[in-house]
């Protein structure tokens, strides 16, 4: 199967954030996308362009459109975001996000009116019901298709630190699970989801997706649902591993992290040389590893097997990646990565949070509104 990929501009940017809809009393999730999608419409009755639905009703999907800087993707996202919650706000819901609702349970939740999640849920069964999960994924640019699996490959290796840096649901359906993102193992569950798989080139990626196509297990290729994919018609990368991020400044920090390291590792593919990968097997317990323990993750490195806490490794990329941010335009964004590891991340922040409120969990998504609508610090 020829697959045909778009033309891009290098290390352009679009995001897509998934936005939670909850009611500002209770903090419970609220099944009103369709009517939000509705109001947003034109008088004529056409769809707002880059505000959708997503598999559940108490979800909102806000879509930037081509970038050449994270600033300008944060900025367009942000814009739809306010969008939203004007529609919202008279109705007593507020938007929120994390990579899962901190006491959300799966069977109240309704599932959007669509033949593909239909046919989602129909073969996953309760699996698929319990996909309460919000993420961020961060498209980036890439200008040959030759280049694509080669970049996969290697973005591989910081699956921990993006898993890390963005986890922020350490509660499902009212537990406190012990992990720092129980979403990045529920998503896997999921059959066409989870770490890609280890294919060398572009050739062995269309061979995959003729593969799962012949034998029905895909319709198209939108249905591999892997934690880092090529998105042929887009042109890009699309990183999708990393939890829902609650504020501006970590959507801002976390994009350009992943801009940088694509762009790096295009220049490294310009100059001759190859892509450093590691074993499948540490790339999987890598995930592992920073779904547990978040931040204090420590993490395999490279196919030697050296390990660092990942939050050492991540001030050590920065100073890597700072001359790449800086010709890319997002030096401030790459550097407010520290402040993620210095004030904490969401799953840190949710935990401290409870534990002040004598563990309620209204007051966890409380808290995630406002640092949605006001940032970090407030």
């Amino acid at each position: 199967m020829a697959l045909e990929f778009a033309r891009s501009g290098r290390s352009t940017v679009g995001i897509e954030w998934e936005i939670a809809l909850v009611d500002r009393t209770t903090g419970d999730l609220v099944s009103i996308a369709d009517e939000v999608l509705d109001a947003l419409s034109t008088s004529d009755g056409a769809k707002h362009p880059t505000i959708t639905g997503e598999l559940l009703l108490n979800t909102i999907e806000v879509v930037s459109g081509v970038h050449n800087t994270v600033a300008g993707a944060v900025a367009d996202v942000a814009g739809q975001v306010a969008e939203v919650r004007a529609v919202v706000a008279p109705r007593g819901v507020d938007p929120i996000c994390s990579g899962s609702h901190p006491f959300g349970q799966w069977f109240n939740q309704t599932v959007t009116d669509k033949d593909r999640y239909h046919k989602l849920i129909d073969r996953t069964q309760w699996w698929g019901r319990n996909m309460m999960i919000w993420g961020i994924h961060v498209h980036v640019g890439i200008e040959d298709k030759s280049k694509v699996m080669p970049i996969l490959n290697g973005m591989l290796t910081y699956i921990p630190h993006l898993q890390a840096l963005s986890a922020s649901s350490p509660y499902w359906a009212g537990v406190e699970t012990g992990y720092a993102s129980n979403r990045a193992l529920m998503f896997q569950q999921l059959p066409t989801a989870g770490i890609p798989w280890d294919l060398p080139d572009w050739e062995a990626w269309e061979s995959y997706v003729d593969d799962m196509t012949v034998t029905g297990i895909i319709d198209d290729v939108t249905e591999v649902r892997w934690d880092i994919r090529p998105a042929p018609r887009w042109g890009t990368i699309e990183v999708r591993v990393c939890d829902g991020v609650s504020t501006t400044q970590e959507l801002g920090a976390i994009a350009a992290f992943i801009q940088c390291l694509v762009d790096w590792m295009s220049t490294t593919l310009d100059s001759g040389k190859s892509v450093p990968t590691m074993q499948p097997w540490f790339v999987r317990e890598n995930k592992w590893r920073a779904a547990r323990y978040g931040l204090d993750a420590e993490i395999i490195l490279d196919a030697a097997g050296a390990e660092r806490l990942v939050t050492d490794d991540v001030r050590r990329l920065i100073d890597t990646l700072t001359p790449t941010a800086e010709r890319l335009g997002c030096l401030d964004e790459l550097l407010a990565l520290h402040d993620i590891i210095d004030n904490g991340g969401s799953y840190q922040r949710q935990l401290r949070v409870a534990a002040n409120a004598d563990g309620s969990l209204p007051a966890v998504v409380a808290a995630l509104s406002r640092e949605l609508e006001h940032g970090l610090g407030v």
